[in-house]
């Protein structure tokens, strides 16, 4: 069993950055891929990132390609996504989960309440 507490979120001006937070908890975290998805209000949830379990693979949605880093770090329990020039089209509330190296949530067992990102224009 994983839980999976998101921060970082907040309101940024288009051009800035964020850097979200992904913290878990529970030893079997470094068995498990973890992607971040958003969803924008009325929008189905859509994949952003994904990291595998050792964080040598890493997979982007082209709308965030170039522009925001996934990143792990185990021993700390904790997954990090890095949002730069931020576009108001990325407004949403973000999610992370953990499952199997994917850009499908089907394929991902543990979802976190989520983060809200609001960029201005």
């Amino acid at each position: 069993q994983v839980q999976l507490v998101e921060s970082g979120g907040g309101l940024v001006q288009a051009g800035g950055s964020l850097r979200l937070s992904c913290a878990a908890s529970g030893r079997t975290f470094s068995y498990y891929s973890i992607a971040w998805f958003r969803q924008a209000p009325g929008t189905e949830r859509e994949f952003v990132a994904a990291v595998t379990e050792s964080g040598g693979g890493t997979y982007y949605a082209n709308s965030v390609k170039g522009r925001f880093t996934i990143s792990r770090d185990n021993a700390k329990n904790t997954v990090y996504l890095e949002m730069n020039s931020l576009k108001p089209e990325d407004t949403a509330n973000y999610y992370c989960a953990a499952g199997v190296f994917s850009d499908r949530t089907a394929t991902y067992t543990y979802w976190g309440q989520g983060t809200q990102v609001t960029v201005s224009s």
